[in-house]
């Protein structure tokens, strides 16, 4: 059995293998605070605007659970996965590519299709969410006509998938821009909202019950992980953290993703209880029955101006941001696995054309699914609760147990707390949907 070590060992002892890429190469696409927003917006999407629905009809006890929990397992399970590429003795390689070198073909393309279908269903989910959102606002805040869903998929899809294609500076630029008003919206409103808490009607409706209480722990934690992801622009951002900190990439990796978390847990879960408390039980049911964000229930049903037009607002925001995070994660794994599918074929493109290639397939894709809207919490549930779940907080730990370049992260405490929520979560949500 292998002796848990603390952190401090950890950060004293080289790689055992391979050296580690030394000093600074070129300047990097993002400064720490440009990442540190980039990866809140990334997370803060359809999750945080879906959340409420389903983390509230679990009741008090294990909403206050998850709360408690998320923290420490989002902080430490996106630490390990970012440490495969920040730690890797590769200089230019991304997860994918990383995984592929040290492990094998098999389980490199095992993984990039675990990542695809963590990713790009995401950006499906985001697709129908702005179509949604668009379609609201015209007929209930703007009072206009219903406008072909076709087109208004059409057009939705069209400019955010245009807009990623700009290149990464003007989409960190953009996300940046949004994520801003972002924060101090989604404060905002949580704290506009205090006035209308039921906490006490909340309460009594949670009679705690040992196995009710776990079960339905269990059940909340898929959404929970989802609308806490940033898996999508973890490569990418670990990648850029390399050509400024070299050698100390692995550590700025962690100060960067720790201020994350801090900034996701605080206003998300602030933002979360607001409006369970506020909505209730009805208003839960009518949201998720209408598969629209809960601001969107609000911007419905309020009687307020502030709230009419500000949530249309922060839903945009939230999910403009958070695409653009993702499509990130689904260029990276698009591009893989058609060079491991098809490598002759592939081969035959440049980067560029590849690039071109998803974003047409994803324009495509995105736009039929948006135009048929399927359940958005259903799609939230099976991607947070398998395919994040064995990428981000499984595979980690695989890796480390099995190549000598990453034995200095064995036998940490928090691994074994990630894998274990990672083993329930995914058990429980394959039982879930049967």
């Amino acid at each position: 059995m292998t002796t848990l070590k603390t952190e401090s060992a950890h950060a004293a002892q080289p790689p055992t293998t391979a050296k580690p890429v030394k000093g600074k190469t070129k300047k990097s696409d993002g400064s720490t605070w440009t990442w540190v927003i980039t990866l809140f917006g990334t997370a803060v999407g359809a999750g945080i605007l879906f959340l409420p629905m389903d983390a509230g009809s679990f009741g008090f006890w294990p909403l206050l659970a998850g709360t408690i929990i998320i923290g420490p397992l989002v902080f430490y399970s996106h630490r390990m996965f970012s440490r495969v590429t920040s730690a890797s003795p590769f200089k230019d390689k991304d997860v994918l590519q990383v995984v592929s070198q040290l492990l094998g073909k098999t389980p490199g393309t095992l993984l990039a299709i675990s990542y695809w279908m963590g990713i790009y269903p995401v950006v499906l989910i985001y697709a129908i969410s702005i179509t949604n959102t668009v379609d609201s606002f015209i007929v209930n805040q703007l009072n206009g006509p219903e406008i072909n869903r076709t087109i208004l998929s059409i057009v939705c899809v069209g400019i955010l998938t245009g807009a990623f294609t700009l290149g990464r500076k003007p989409m960190l630029w953009l996300s940046n821009a949004l994520v801003y008003p972002l924060i101090i919206s989604l404060a905002t409103v949580s704290i506009y909202l205090i006035p209308h808490w039921d906490f006490s009607g909340f309460y009594e409706t949670s009679t705690f019950h040992p196995w009710d209480f776990l079960k339905s722990l269990f059940l909340i934690m898929p959404v929970l992980i989802f609308s806490f992801s940033h898996e999508a622009a973890m490569s990418q951002f670990s990648l850029d953290m390399k050509k400024s900190y070299g050698a100390n990439a692995e550590k700025q990796v962690s100060r960067v993703g720790r201020i994350t978390v801090f900034l996701l847990v605080f206003f998300t879960m602030f933002f979360v209880w607001s409006c369970v408390l506020s909505m209730g039980a009805d208003g839960i049911k009518t949201a998720t029955e209408q598969n629209i964000p809960v601001l969107s229930y609000f911007a419905n049903t309020a009687n307020a101006p502030f709230m009419v037009w500000i949530s249309p607002i922060i839903v945009l925001c939230a999910i403009i941001t958070s695409y653009f995070g993702h499509m990130l994660g689904t260029e990276e794994g698009t591009k893989f696995l058609a060079r491991r599918i098809a490598p002759k074929t592939a081969n035959r493109f440049t980067d560029k054309q590849l690039d071109i290639a998803t974003y047409i397939f994803v324009f495509i894709t995105a736009t039929l699914v948006s135009i048929f809207n399927p359940s958005v919490l259903d799609l939230i549930s099976l991607v947070g609760g398998v395919f994040v779940a064995l990428t981000v907080y499984v595979m980690p730990l695989f890796l480390f147990r099995t190549h000598e370049n990453y034995a200095k992260f064995r036998g940490i405490w928090s691994n074994y707390f990630v894998f274990t929520a990672a083993i329930i979560v995914i058990i429980t949500t394959i039982l879930d949907l049967f």
